[in-house]
């Protein structure tokens, strides 16, 4: 660029030059034009030729930055696994929704496992009712004749047989002494009776015999229809469960229902008429192919499903659960036949896994 300023300045109009010196100027300023051209295109050319020529190298060198990429993340790989080993070993979960326990320890925590298999289910509707007494369970004891107490044998209280002296009473018209007895065994619920009184046609005592009492059951019009004499029936009490048949379906005196009667034992006299109960009442039976407990059924990350055992690992097995009753669930997908599974206590398994997912979050 210096030279072409030098050029330029002969141009410049200070001094009068002849035609003949600016030609030569002229042709002179263009074949500097032309070499500068030249110039600029070789190098341009060289730029080019470097510029092909450097993508070579580039491409060499990252394939060594892809293959070193590489082998730090096969390096990584290989850590995270070596590390997964070692979160398994320490927790004893190979899985996330399993756990691993030893056979000496699952008896002692009390884990039974069952095989799974067909099972007949019971279909069943839910009645509330009250326990009361039958007429044949009390008696109420008077004097065949009028006359004077002469003595009492029993309190309230005492438990009688039938045929056992209540007391002795002596008759105003024959002035003889008769025994009074018991007409059944039972209990002495009421006296009316000491010695030295009048007798007349009052009680005297009330016997009752509660070793049996009867359940009253309401069945509303809705249900009137599943019902009838004969049908399974489990009374809930606050005693336990009590298991017996439907003996009468009656009306109820100005209500809306009927009555089923059922018999219940009362040997062990720990049930009261007055009690209110639940009964469940069988209406239908019905085979499944394949069954579980109900007891064994948990919830695990929002789905159902059962803890399947294999050696010392139980696994959670996620299921579609059909129809059910007290005690069985029927098994529609997720679980073959004779599968081994945790029937009893798989709560304690379910609540050792949620308590290593939370150590683990932190």
């Amino acid at each position: 660029m210096k030279d072409l300023t030098t050029l330029f300045s002969y141009l410049k109009p200070k001094s009068k030059t002849p035609f003949s010196g600016v030609l030569i100027a002229f042709v002179f300023l263009l074949n500097a034009l032309s070499l500068n051209a030249w110039s600029e295109g070789d190098h341009d050319h060289e730029h080019e030729a470097n510029e092909q020529h450097e993508p070579h190298h580039e491409d060499g060198d990252h394939d060594k930055h892809e293959d070193h990429v590489d082998h730090d993340e096969d390096d990584h790989d290989h850590d995270e696994h070596g590390h997964g080993n070692d979160g398994e070993d320490e927790h004893g979960h190979g899985d996330e929704n399993s756990s691993r326990i030893d056979s000496d320890m699952a008896q002692q925590v009390g884990i039974v496992t069952a095989s799974a298999g067909s099972q007949e289910l019971h279909q069943t509707i839910t009645i509330y009712g009250n326990l009361v007494s039958g007429p044949e369970q009390l008696s109420h004891v008077r004097a065949r004749f009028e006359g004077l107490v002469k003595s009492v044998q029993v309190t309230i209280g005492d438990t009688v047989k039938t045929g056992d002296v209540l007391a002795e009473i002596e008759s105003n018209e024959s002035l003889k002494v008769y025994k009074i007895r018991s007409p059944i065994s039972g209990r002495v619920v009421q006296r009316h009776a000491n010695s030295g009184e009048v007798t007349q046609d009052q009680i005297l005592f009330s016997i009752a015999n509660f070793d049996t009492v009867w359940a009253e059951l309401r069945v509303y019009p809705a249900q009137q229809s599943s019902v009838a004499e004969g049908q399974s029936v489990h009374v809930l009490t606050t005693n336990g469960r009590v298991e017996s048949r439907v003996k009468h379906v009656v009306p109820s005196m100005d209500s809306p229902y009927q009555l089923a009667r059922v018999k219940l034992d009362n040997s062990k006299h720990a049930l009261s008429p007055g009690l209110m109960v639940e009964a469940q009442l069988e209406i239908g039976r019905f085979s499944v192919s394949l069954a579980v407990a109900k007891d064994a059924v948990q919830n695990l990350g929002g789905r159902q499903g059962v803890f399947v055992k294999h050696g010392n690992e139980y696994t959670f097995t996620p299921l579609v659960l059909g129809r059910g009753d007290d005690h069985f669930y029927e098994v529609i997908d997720g679980l073959e036949s004779s599968a081994e599974y945790v029937s009893q206590n798989s709560y304690l398994i379910k609540a050792d896994i949620e308590k290593s997912e939370a150590e683990h979050e932190h």
